[in-house]
């Protein structure tokens, strides 16, 4: 694959990929990519992510079902770093939220504060 020509993984054949959601224009999550993953998400053009936590590769919302389709991969400048669009189905984050960046850092308190809504229950996905 032409791309993989242009990639640096990192010693433990990572690279970080920001999840972007085409239609809200929203980053999702960072995760990680293995040569692997990265292959399987080309080849089926559903993201496949290196869960770090569990030592293996997965396809993103194997669990839930809220998959995510690839509309674009984009590699940084240095090949360091992957942005990938996608179009996201129900939800990004396993916490219920569409972005796992759902909290915001008030200076004024000091304290993280919701900013999102729940699109999903979690508890009934998860259990």
């Amino acid at each position: 694959m032409e791309l993989l020509k242009h990639l640096q993984f990192n010693n433990e054949g990572h690279i970080p990929a920001i999840i972007f959601e085409a239609s809200l224009k929203q980053v999702l999550t960072l995760c990680y990519m293995t040569e692997e993953a990265l292959r399987k998400t080309i080849e089926t053009g559903k993201v496949h992510v290196f869960r770090r936590s569990m030592g293996r590769l997965m396809i993103k919302g194997e669990t839930s079902g809220h998959i995510q389709i690839v509309k674009g991969i984009y590699p940084d400048c240095e090949g360091k770093s992957l942005v990938i669009e996608v179009e996201q189905k129900v939800a990004g984050c396993h916490k219920g939220y569409m972005s796992c960046y759902y909290r915001r850092y008030d200076p004024e308190t000091g304290e993280l504060k919701t900013i999102a809504e729940k699109v999903f229950d979690p508890e009934k996905t998860y259990g």
